[in-house]
């Protein structure tokens, strides 16, 4: 398959960060022809693309599977149900909206309450509701809504996939499902290169909880050499080019003091040597994403970032180029033949 194929179908999953079941089967189904699969404790899920040899290099590829929602915490007498946040949800994105609430029985659509703004006044009329303010409508009254749904249920935002013109894709949960479909498509290139070291990828689960499946992951495979795959901010209206990359420029090479300086530019030397597009990242300290926790995994694990520049993340509305996941993938892929210290 191709990116935009991939990034199609695994953006019309649900997996919310600790609930990520749907994708974790998904990528099981599509790992399989590449070597032995594994799900983690926490569903993350690890696949054996080349075999570990003792006293050879053993290179993870690592992106999240999971992406941000949010899930019941109370069922309010009025027949509303309130909700707090699985990651980082943007506040400002919620009122009035549509949603799915995922309970036992089945799933529901229903909308986020809002204050008519006839009736808002004074500073309630400019202020962004905090989590705990959010209750979402399904019609039902209460004795109704506590006989379908419970505390635990999630809830996410509904969405359609769009294509845009110039080739971009509009959807939610591009974060990081692209990052997946990279993964995929460089582990496809791996595997049929059969490189000389040891390989596994791997789809972490809970990135934005704070990385957890990663930390494990990276402790189970115990890795010497790492490439995770995120995205990045993408150049838009009030994102300026210091902190943003170009969408349709290629893939974000990551340099930070975390991240192993020889192994990233080794991927800046290949990107050049072959001609595939990339832009630098420079980041003065952590990055914020799993190479974090990777990197400092048992005794330390050699960590390089590429990331893909993504418009308007965390939203159900990400945009994003595929020809950027296929470049990413095409150039995480050309390590394959070459040898890792």
């Amino acid at each position: 398959m191709n990116a935009k194929d991939l990034m199609m179908e695994m953006s019309a999953l649900t997996a919310v960060s600790g609930r990520e079941e749907a994708m974790a089967r998904y990528l099981e189904e599509k790992l399989a022809p590449l070597g032995p699969v594994e799900r983690l404790a926490n569903h993350s899920v690890a696949c054996r693309i080349a075999p570990v040899r003792e006293g050879r290099p053993h290179l993870m590829l690592d992106a999240h599977l999971d992406e941000i929602g949010m899930m019941v915490t109370c069922l309010e007498e009025e027949g509303f149900l309130r909700v707090g946040a699985c990651g980082g949800i943007d506040r400002r994105l919620l009122m009035a909206s549509q949603v799915t609430v995922h309970a036992a029985g089945g799933d529901y659509s229903g909308v986020i309450a809002s204050i008519p703004p006839h009736l808002q006044k004074g500073e309630d009329a400019s202020r962004v509701p905090e989590m705990d303010d959010i209750l979402v409508d399904v019609g039902y009254t209460g004795q109704r809504l506590r006989e379908l749904f419970a505390p635990g249920d999630l809830v996410t935002l509904d969405h359609k996939t769009l294509q845009l013109q110039n080739g971009r894709l509009a959807s939610k949960a591009l974060d990081d499902r692209a990052g997946c479909a990279a993964i995929l498509l460089a582990a496809e290139r791996f595997a049929a290169l059969a490189p000389d070291y040891g390989v596994t990828a791997v789809f972490s689960s809970m990135e934005e909880l704070g990385s957890q499946g990663a930390r494990t992951a990276a402790y189970a495979v115990n890795p010497t050499h790492a490439v995770t795959v995120d995205v990045s901010f993408g150049v838009a209206p009030g994102v300026s080019r210091r902190e943003a990359g170009e969408i349709g420029a290629g893939p974000m090479i990551g340099i930070s003091p975390i991240l192993d300086h020889a192994l990233t530019s080794r991927l800046i030397a290949l990107a050049q040597r072959e001609g595939i597009p990339f832009q630098r990242e420079v980041m003065a300290g952590n990055t914020s994403t799993n190479a974090d926790v990777i990197a400092t995994t048992r005794g330390g694990v050699k960590t390089a970032l590429v990331s893909i520049p993504q418009r308007n993340m965390h939203t159900p509305v990400e945009v994003m180029l595929p020809q950027d996941v296929e470049d990413t993938a095409r150039l995480i892929a050309l390590l394959a033949k070459e040898e890792l210290a």
